[in-house]
């Protein structure tokens, strides 16, 4: 079976973290939309969550063995697990197997906001991993992803993030310069009175 990573698993050694996993795929899933926002209370963060809507998200595709399911369940609390529709994937020069294919979801986007903010290392971790397979990658990312107007602080010195992992500091300026990007458009289509 596969999970389709749209967050912190993207990055190879974060999932090392949880269990062992076959070599991921670039894909992209339609019907999924990505965002940052506030999960539950256990969280002091707000990581990225995915609803069920109109949009395209790009990921990866983790093999697994039905064994660490459970694993990734845990890792993933406060998260659904739902089956995604095989037509829905996209992954390019490859035939996916008749096998399920499991994306955790959320029902509904609560903003992150001072208390919960966006966490740096949790960008970090993301975006490297994102890095790890091209660079339009980690862009298509920035842009597929909603919420990057709300507050997010920098804890690289004191990391807050628990599967904070795989960052070299040579990545940490390419990283920088993406989500200022973002963060600087953004902020700019909001002065506009226009929405996100």
């Amino acid at each position: 079976m596969y999970i389709f990573g749209y967050g912190s698993l993207i990055n190879h050694q974060s999932r090392k973290l949880t269990g062992q996993t076959g070599e991921a795929l670039p894909a992209k899933v339609s019907g999924l939309v990505r965002s940052w926002g506030k999960v539950d209370g256990t969280y002091k963060i707000a990581p990225l969550v995915a609803v069920e809507g109109h949009g395209v998200c790009n990921g990866v595709l983790v093999p697994i063995q039905g064994i660490v399911l459970k694993d990734f369940d845990r890792r993933e609390k406060g998260y659904r697990r739902i089956e995604l529709d095989p037509t829905s994937l996209i992954v390019e020069g490859c035939d996916m197997p008749n096998v399920p294919v499991w994306a955790y979801v959320r029902s509904d986007v609560e903003p992150p906001c001072q208390v919960k903010p966006i966490m740096q290392t949790y960008v970090d971790t993301v975006l490297a991993g994102c890095f790890s397979i091209s660079q339009q990658f980690a862009k298509t990312f920035v842009e597929t992803t909603s919420g990057w107007h709300h507050p997010l602080f920098d804890d690289r010195q004191q990391p807050r993030y628990g599967n904070y992992v795989g960052v070299s500091e040579n990545k940490q300026a390419l990283i920088d310069s993406l989500v200022t990007d973002i963060r600087r458009d953004v902020s700019g289509i909001q002065k506009n009175g226009k929405t996100e």
